[in-house]
């Protein structure tokens, strides 16, 4: 089944998308396009749900190592 997102966030345009991301808004066209950022279709405009972007950026945090011991 598919997953859904919880319609009480803000739904964002492309182009809010890529601000909030620092990305160009084409790069999050062609994410969604690719399925890889979830979208919302309202008619024949395309919105991007706050939480598809916190979760994004959740999922694909890559954490800091921890300092090596000197020699």
């Amino acid at each position: 089944m598919a997953k859904t997102i919880a319609p009480s966030g803000r739904l964002l345009t492309c182009a809010q998308a890529g601000d909030a991301l620092g990305l160009k808004e084409a790069t999050v066209r062609v994410w969604i396009a690719r399925r890889k950022l979830a979208f919302v279709k309202l008619g024949r405009a395309v919105r991007v749900p706050q939480e598809a972007i916190e979760e994004m950026i959740t999922s694909n945090t890559v954490p800091a190592r921890e300092a090596r011991a000197s020699r």
